[in-house]
């Protein structure tokens, strides 16, 4: 059967066992074209040893595995050119300077003389690298060979960027840079996967699948999944008034309400409720309160984390109780 047109990866029943060990079990995946993509889960969860396949490094023990049509590993060759990828560990020459790196790549991917240079001096713009450009790529800091080693992935123009763990070890202020280099590129239509164990990292991405012991336990947008687990949104509600306000909320669930004070010091009561939609329903919840006599101060969405998330799947839980 031929490979969806609007897919930029399809992988069907893939498995890799080492010996008695099974890495990857049965992994069904579907990614479109020009989405961020991230595979979310725990150190040994089995992430890289999929890109690995992915990028026909690895060949799987079973299942298939078909990338913008290309059948992995057997055509991995014509997948070189539309494909760039970044590996966990810096793997670039470190006695090269920044400049020549990206100059070598690009000429190991046949770039012509007279577009590399142009292409060169892009990629040292957009990466804040032009300053560091004469710098020996082994001199260089965790942030700055993580901008390097996504300059040569980039550097042939790919349609599909593979970046595994590419922000492990890096202080958070890099991290937020790296994630606005890949919003960046993803506008221009390229497709990313990203493999994180980083849970607040994946809400950049469109869609993420939670992968644990080489399963896909999850998979849907970050929001998607949130609603999907704990059974609709989580709002925060906090109200002045003498009496119990759950007793005028339409009907929704109370999941905690505490006592405490406004930023004016006046007592009020934080509700914490389960509703189906938070746009639809938060305005009928505040009319209703505020017909209730009580006075609503703030209104916000409870922030659920995809850590929330991950852990309610795994331990078999799919609602909130």
């Amino acid at each position: 059967m031929p490979m969806d047109p609007d897919l930029a990866v399809e992988i069907t029943g893939l498995k890799k066992a080492f010996g008695d060990f099974v890495a990857v079990d049965g992994l069904d995946l579907r990614i479109a074209k020009g989405e961020i993509f991230g595979l979310l889960g725990p150190n040994g969860a089995g992430k890289t040893t999929t890109i690995r396949m992915i990028c026909g490094l690895m060949a799987p023990t079973s299942g298939e595995i078909l990338v913008w049509g290309h059948r992995m590993p057997k055509e991995r060759d014509a997948l070189i050119r539309i494909t760039g990828y970044m590996a966990q560990r810096f793997s670039l020459y470190e006695d090269l300077t920044v400049k020549e790196n990206l100059e070598f790549f690009g000429r190991l991917y046949g770039i012509p003389r007279s577009e590399l240079k142009g292409r060169v001096s892009e990629l040292l713009n957009f990466l804040s690298l032009e300053e560091f450009s004469g710098r020996l790529a082994g001199r260089l800091s965790g942030g700055m060979k993580q901008r390097l080693a996504l300059g040569v992935a980039l550097v042939h123009r790919p349609k599909l960027l593979i970046l595994d763990e590419p922000t492990a070890g890096v202080d958070p202020p890099i991290r937020r840079m790296f994630w606005d280099y890949l919003r960046g590129l993803n506008k221009e239509s390229v497709t990313i996967l990203v493999t994180t164990h980083y849970m607040d990292e994946a809400e950049n991405c469109d869609r993420i699948a939670l992968v644990n012991k080489g399963k896909i336990v999850a998979e849907g947008t970050p929001r998607g999944l949130k609603r999907e687990v704990f059974g609709g949104d989580l709002v925060e509600v906090t109200v002045e008034g003498d009496r119990d306000p759950s007793q005028a909320l339409p009907p929704c669930k109370v999941l905690e309400e505490r006592c405490c004070f406004t930023e004016c010091g006046m007592p009020a009561k934080a509700l914490r409720l389960l509703v189906q939609d938070a746009p639809r329903e938060v305005p009928k919840v505040v009319r209703a309160l505020e017909g209730g006599g009580f006075r609503v101060v703030s209104v916000s969405p409870a922030y659920v984390t995809l850590e929330d998330v991950f852990i309610n799947v795994v331990e078999g839980r799919s609602r909130v109780a």
